[in-house]
């Protein structure tokens, strides 16, 4: 008998491909019905793009929201999370979808490079789109809050000089923030991520910077290490002095907490709103 792997998410969520397709069908009926920028881009290799999405009615120095994908790294595809916009985009706000290279094909320094790039370049491009650079917040899901928290925090091997953006606020959802137990999971022959990556690139042994906001959330229903490195995660901000909420959401798993942040009657994506609308 195979032992237990909890990160191997398929096993804990019976209707996990099922629940993929949905992401990928409300994504294009979203899109559909949208006002969709698509693969604009913020640097030269081929995924180094990014899809913004406007909404109705846009008064200018609207709110800048950015999220990011998961995947474990090694998959994912900006198109199939555009209905995440939905409750973003009811606060009148612009929303941007990164993209980014994938492992094992590029290590994961370059992932975390990309992403601080992307929103980078957002800011600085933010009034192409109507919208106000210093109204920015992030969120992102499983291994995208991951390379999210690291919009605001430097990593052991990393020097203070190092460049980042200036969320308003974060919300992570369902991220992995020790990365140590990656390199012996079922992830060993799909992102190969080394040891010495897992030490380089973990929040949780990072400095964390300040942020005006960042929630932590994640469902009541995932595995042990999300809700063990949630609660960690949440207490070592705490201890570095950054203000942080913990947010369990009751009932929900590794998958479906998605559908909820992509509903603005969700818990989730009702708090997603709140953080757009007061930034």
């Amino acid at each position: 008998m195979k032992p237990e792997d909890l990160y191997r998410i398929r096993d804990f969520v019976p209707d996990f491909d099922a629940i993929a397709a949905e992401f990928v069908e409300r994504s294009r009926a979203f899109s559909a019905n949208a006002s969709v920028l698509a693969d604009v881009r913020y640097g030269t290799r081929p995924r180094e793009i990014l899809d913004v999405i406007l909404p109705e009615n846009q008064k200018t120095g609207a709110p800048l929201h950015v999220f990011v994908h998961g995947g474990y790294w090694r998959s994912g595809e900006k198109e199939n999370y555009h209905f995440v916009a939905a409750p973003v985009l009811a606060t009148g706000a612009v929303a941007a979808i990164v993209e980014y290279d994938l492992m094992p094909g590029e290590r994961l320094g370059v992932l975390v490079d990309q992403v601080r790039r992307a929103v980078l370049w957002l800011e600085r491009h933010a009034g192409d789109f109507g919208a106000d650079p210093r109204r920015l917040t992030v969120s992102g899901h499983s291994a995208g809050a991951h390379l999210a928290s690291f919009l605001a925090a430097i990593g052991p091997q990393e020097t203070a000089a190092t460049l980042l953006p200036s969320p308003r606020g974060l919300l992570l959802l369902s991220g992995i923030y020790d990365l140590s137990d990656i390199p012996h999971s079922f992830l060993r022959n799909e992102a190969e991520m080394t040891v010495a990556e897992a030490t380089a690139w973990s929040p949780l042994t990072s400095t964390q910077l300040p942020c005006p906001m960042r929630i932590i959330a994640f469902g009541g229903e995932e595995t042990r290490p999300f809700n063990e490195q949630a609660s960690a995660f949440d207490m070592r901000l705490n201890v570095q002095g950054c203000a942080s909420e913990l947010l369990p959401i009751p009932g929900l798993n590794h998958m479906n907490v998605v559908l909820d942040l992509a509903d603005p009657d969700g818990q989730l994506g009702s708090r997603l709103a709140m953080m757009v609308a007061s930034s």
